[in-house]
C-alpha cells in the first residue's frame, strides 16, 4: 500500500498547534467521543473493528433513524476515549481519531501515528471544515471538507462512464442516472475507506486543494471511516452495510437477452435453438412491454397466451426465466387510482403526480406515468403483492429485472419530489436500494432463499438485497468497452460484487458489420470473465420506442460463422469455470470481497498495481487483460509483483513485476493464472 509520508503537509490542512483557544467542550457518552461548540454537536463512535461513525449537526444533538446505508448495529469492538488538555481522542483498533479544541478532526494509524486523513478549513477564519448553509425548516446545504494529498489515489464512488479508475481530480455528482450510479464510498491509497452515509443529492469534489462532500439539503453530516488496506476495508465495509447473499448456481452461467422478444413464441424459439445447438444457457430474459399496461405487472395474453406452459418448457430445458418489472405506473393501469389514493406514489411538491412520459398500449402517444414510492413500506408491500399474484404464484417466476430504478424521472428534478422517507433532495439516492428491497423481502417472506434481481441503478447497501447491477444503456464501440473495466472495478470497490454489462453494448451495433462483430467478440470474451455473463442490446435495425418495438437479432449465431464460433467457445469456457465462479461468489458472500478486483486489492504493496486500469483479477487467481483495440493480435499487460503468473493458453510462466506482450488472436483473451493454480480455461 502507498503509505503517506510522515512529514507531508496536506493542502489546506491546519496544524493542531495553530488552533485558537478552546471553543468547545468534550464528553464521553456510551463509548463515544462528543464535542459541542458554536451550537454544533459532533459525535464519533466505534462502528465495527478499526472503524468509526461520525455525525455532526447544527442546532441540537445528532439524530438517529435517518435514511442511510449502515445497518442498525455494528460488531462490538474494543475502544478507548481520552479527553485531556482541551483535546479528545478515540482509538478503535488500527484507527485513532483526534479532535482539537475547535472540533477539527484528524485520523491516524494507531500503530505509528501516521496521518490517514484530516479535516481542512476552507479559510483560517470562515468557513471551517464543516459548513451548514440554511435552506429552511432545519435543513442545510452541508459541506464536509478534507485535506488533499498529492500522492493520493481515490477509487470507488459507484459506476461511472468517464473511464477513469483513479478518480483523483474529478468532480462527481451524487445522483442516480441511467449508466451513472452514485454510491458514495471512497477507497484511498493512503489506507482508509470512507462511506458518505447520506442519500442526499449532492456531489463530491476530489480536487488538488481539498476533498469536499456536498449534500444539497439534509439534516446532518453522517459518514463512516475505517483504516486498513483495500481488502480489509471491503470486509469491514460489507459487514456494516450488509453482505451479498450467495449467488445461486443458475445465475453464474450465461444469460440470453435482447431488446426485445415480443411474444412467447419468439422467446421459446430462441431457447429451443440454444438447446438444439447444444450451447450452454442458464437464463433467458423477458423484457419490457410484455405487460398489459405499464404498472399492471402481468403478461399480456395477446402476446403471452400461456406463461405456465412457457415456464414449464423452460424448466425442462434447464433455463430460468427472468421478467422485467418497471417501477412506473401508467394512468391506464388498473392499479393507478388505488395507488394514488393510498399515497403509494412518489409525491410532488409542485404540479401533478407524474414523473415521466412513456408509451403504453392502446394509446397513440405517450402518457404521464408515476413511480411507486419504494421508500414507503406499504407501497413496497402493495407492489410485491401484484408481482406475487401475477408472476410468482401462477407461474413460479422468482427472478426479476428491475429496470429504470434510478428512478428514471423526466426531468430529473429531485427537489420537486416528496418521498415517504423524506424530501427528494435529502433521500433521492436511496431509491434503487429500496426498490431491490421490495423484491428481496417479498421473496424472503415466501421462503425463497435464492434471490437475484437485475438492477439498472444501486446505492450503498443494495448488495444485501440480492441486487446485481448492470452498466446501463451504453455505446457499442471499443472506447465504451474500455470504460467498462474502470466502471466495473470502481463498482466492485463500492460494495456491489454482482455486476455486468450489456455484452456488445446497448445502443445499436449491426450484427452484419465486420467491425462490430470484432467489438462483440472482444466484449463477449470480457463477459465470460465478468461476475455475471449477459448478452443484451438494441441491435440494428431498431424500431421507434413503443409497445410493438424490437431490435435486430442478438443471439450467438447472429454474428456470422467466424465470430459465432468464438462466442460459442467462450460460452463453453464460462460453463467450465462455473465452479470457480461460485467459489469466488462465496468469498463475496462470506467475506465481502468483490469478484472483479483491481490488481492492488490483492497486491497493495506493488505501487504500479494501483495504476492499472485495463486489466483486473477475476477472484484471487485469474488475471484478465481484455483486448480493447480494433485489429489487435497481440496485447501487453502488467503482471503484479509477489506472484508467478502462467499464461492460461500457452502454459508459459512469468515472474511478477513485469509487463508482458502475448499473442491475442481474435479467439483469445489474455488470461494468466496465479502461482500454479490450474483452471479449465484452455480446452
Amino acid at each position: 500500500m502507498n503509505q503517506p509520508a510522515e512529514n507531508q503537509t496536506p493542502s489546506g490542512a491546519v496544524s493542531l498547534a495553530q488552533s485558537s483557544p478552546t471553543v468547545g467542550t468534550f464528553r464521553e457518552r456510551d463509548g463515544a467521543l462528543e464535542w459541542s461548540g458554536r451550537q454544533e454537536t459532533l459525535r464519533i463512535e466505534p462502528w465495527g473493528p478499526d472503524a468509526v461513525r461520525v455525525r455532526a449537526r447544527l442546532g441540537g444533538p445528532v439524530l438517529d433513524g435517518l435514511p442511510g446505508a449502515l445497518l442498525d448495529e455494528a460488531e462490538s469492538t474494543e475502544s478507548s476515549v481520552k479527553i485531556e488538555d482541551g483535546h479528545g481522542q478515540l482509538t478503535v483498533g488500527a484507527l485513532t481519531v483526534e479532535v482539537d479544541a475547535e472540533g477539527l478532526i484528524r485520523y491516524t494509524r494507531t500503530a505509528d501515528g501516521g496521518e490517514l486523513l484530516s479535516e481542512a478549513r476552507a479559510h483560517f477564519w470562515w468557513p471551517g471544515s464543516r459548513l451548514y448553509t440554511a435552506v429552511g425548516n432545519g435543513y442545510h446545504r452541508l459541506e464536509q471538507r478534507f485535506a488533499a494529498y498529492d500522492d493520493e489515489k481515490l477509487y470507488g464512488l459507484g459506476q461511472h462512464q468517464h473511464g477513469r479508475l483513479d478518480q483523483k481530480g474529478l468532480v462527481l455528482d451524487l445522483v442516480q442516472r441511467n449508466a451513472e450510479v452514485g454510491i458514495p464510498v471512497l477507497t484511498s491509497s493512503r489506507g482508509y475507506t470512507l462511506l458518505w452515509n447520506n442519500p442526499a443529492i449532492g456531489r463530491v469534489e476530489l480536487a488538488g486543494n481539498g476533498t469536499r462532500w456536498v449534500a444539497d439539503s439534509a439534516r446532518q453530516i453522517d459518514y463512516w471511516i475505517t483504516a486498513g488496506d483495500p481488502a480489509d476495508a471491503q470486509r469491514r465495509y460489507s459487514a456494516v452495510t450488509g453482505r451479498t447473499p450467495m449467488l445461486p448456481e443458475w445465475a453464474a452461467g450465461f444469460w440470453q437477452c435482447k431488446l426485445r422478444y415480443r411474444t412467447q413464441d419468439e422467446l421459446l424459439a430462441v431457447a429451443r435453438e440454444y438447446k438444439r445447438r447444444n450451447l450452454p444457457i442458464d437464463v433467458i430474459v423477458c423484457d419490457f412491454f410484455h405487460w398489459t399496461h405499464l404498472g399492471e405487472w402481468k403478461f399480456d395474453p395477446a402476446e403471452w397466451p400461456d406463461p405456465a406452459a412457457m415456464v414449464r418448457e423452460l424448466d425442462e430445458l434447464g433455463i430460468k426465466l427472468v421478467v422485467s418489472v418497471w417501477p412506473s405506473v401508467s394512468p391506464l393501469s388498473e392499479n393507478h387510482h388505488l395507488m394514488e389514493q393510498r399515497g403509494y406514489f412518489i409525491g410532488t411538491q409542485y404540479g401533478p403526480m407524474a414523473h415521466a412520459d412513456w408509451p403504453d398500449k392502446e394509446v397513440a402517444s405517450t402518457v404521464q406515468v408515476a413511480f411507486y414510492d419504494a421508500t414507503n413500506p406499504e407501497a413496497r408491500d402493495f407492489v410485491w403483492s401484484r408481482v406475487k399474484e401475477n408472476y410468482l404464484e401462477p407461474y413460479g417466476i422468482k427472478a426479476f429485472w428491475l429496470d429504470a430504478c434510478e428512478p428514471e424521472i423526466k426531468p430529473g428534478f429531485q427537489e420537486n419530489l416528496r418521498y415517504w422517507a423524506g424530501p427528494g433532495l435529502e433521500v433521492g439516492n436511496i431509491y434503487p436500494a429500496e426498490s431491490a428491497r421490495t423484491f428481496y423481502e417479498g421473496l424472503k417472506a415466501t421462503g425463497e432463499e435464492e434471490i437475484v434481481s437485475l438492477n439498472r441503478s444501486a446505492w450503498a447497501g443494495s448488495q444485501r438485497y440480492g441486487a446485481a447491477l448492470w452498466s446501463g444503456d451504453i455505446g457499442t464501440d471499443f472506447t465504451t468497452l474500455r470504460h467498462q473495466i474502470a466502471a466495473g472495478l470502481n463498482t466492485a470497490l463500492s460494495g456491489i460484487p454482482w455486476w455486468n454489462t450489456d455484452i456488445g453494448g446497448f445502443h445499436g451495433g449491426n450484427p452484419d458489420d465486420p467491425a462490430y462483430r470484432e467489438v462483440m467478440v472482444r466484449w463477449f470474451q470480457f463477459g465470460a470473465f465478468s461476475p455475471l455473463m449477459r448478452l443484451h442490446g438494441f441491435r440494428d435495425p431498431g424500431m421507434p420506442l413503443g409497445p410493438t418495438m424490437t431490435g435486430g437479432p442478438n443471439e450467438v449465431w447472429s454474428y456470422g460463422e467466424e465470430a459465432g464460433a468464438v462466442l460459442e467457445k467462450y460460452l463453453r469456457l464460462r460453463e467450465r469455470l462455473k465452479p470457480y465462479v461460485l467459489q469466488v461468489m462465496r468469498e463475496a458472500h462470506e467475506e465481502g470481497l468483490p469478484v472483479m478486483r483491481p490488481l492492488f486489492l490483492e497486491f497493495p504493496g506493488d505501487e504500479r498495481a494501483w495504476s492499472v486500469d485495463d486489466a483486473y483479477l477475476f477472484g484471487r487467481d485469474v488475471l484478465v487483460a481484455p483486448v480493447l483495440e480494433a485489429g489487435a493480435t497481440t496485447w501487453t499487460t502488467y503482471l503484479p509483483a509477489g506472484a508467478r503468473w502462467t499464461d492460461a493458453w500457452t502454459g508459459q510462466t512469468y515472474e511478477g513485476a513485469t509487463s508482458v506482450t502475448v499473442d491475442a488472436p481474435l479467439d483469445r483473451i489474455p488470461v494468466f493464472l496465479r502461482d500454479g493454480v490450474v483452471l479449465p480455461i484452455a480446452e
